[in-house]
Formats: structure tokens, C-alpha cells, sequence
């Protein structure tokens, strides 16, 4: 599970990136709802890095189950949808990548349901 923690890391460090390029690069560029949208994204993409370092170091405690992989990789298709889509609307503008938000807010939801029948598991 220390891709786990290595991917949550990662994540980590693109969504500070993201952030600060939202709140440096993007303000005055872009409209304030697109930049909001922006935000949205690095701020849930943060979120999920902490949960994908979670996954990590807890997967660790217990008997093995595919459980917390299931959740890790939840997490991570989640950032790319949830997240991505959001960057790739307030860079573009394209409204159509909002449909695809809620496809990674439910693969974030499962996730987190997931998570929490594999520490009641564990």
C-alpha cells in the first residue's frame, strides 16, 4: 500500500500546486464562479490525498483485504474525475465537463463507504 501513500502524496502536492496557481494565476483571468469551480476542485483534490495517505497507513494495521485498495483506487479515479473535470471547466469554460463532476463525487462516495467497511472489518 505505498503506492497508496506515494499517490496520496503526489495528489497532495498538485492540489497545493493548484491552489496557489488558482489564487495567483488564474484571479483577474478568469471569471470569479470559474475561479471558485477551480478552487473547488484543488480543495476536494486535497481532501482525497489525505484520504489516499489514510488508506495507506491504515491498510497496514490488520489482516489484508482488498478492501482498502477497492477505497484507495475509489479515491484516486475520484480526484481525476471530481477534480480534473472541475479544472478542465474553469480553464475552458466547456459546461459539458460538469457532467462528468458527479461520475467522481460517486466514485468518492464509494470510496469512503468502503473505507469504512474495511476498518469495521479490520
Amino acid at each position: 500500500m505505498n503506492g497508496f501513500l506515494a499517490l496520496g502524496a503526489l495528489s497532495a502536492f498538485v492540489s497545493v500546486a493548484a491552489g496557489a496557481f488558482g489564487a495567483h494565476g488564474l484571479r483577474g483571468h478568469i471569471p470569479d464562479e470559474m475561479l471558485a469551480v477551480f478552487e473547488t476542485g484543488a480543495r476536494y483534490q486535497m481532501y482525497h490525498a489525505l484520504a489516499l495517505i489514510a488508506v495507506a497507513l491504515a491498510s497496514g494495521r490488520g489482516p489484508p483485504s482488498p478492501l482498502w485498495a477497492w477505497s484507495g483506487w475509489l479515491f484516486a479515479v475520484g480526484t481525476v474525475l471530481f477534480s480534473g473535470s472541475l479544472y478542465v471547466l474553469a480553464l475552458s469554460g466547456v459546461r459539458a465537463w460538469g457532467a462528468v463532476t458527479p461520475v467522481g463525487g460517486l466514485a468518492f462516495l464509494g470510496g469512503w463507504l468502503i473505507l469504512a467497511l474495511a476498518a469495521l472489518r479490520g
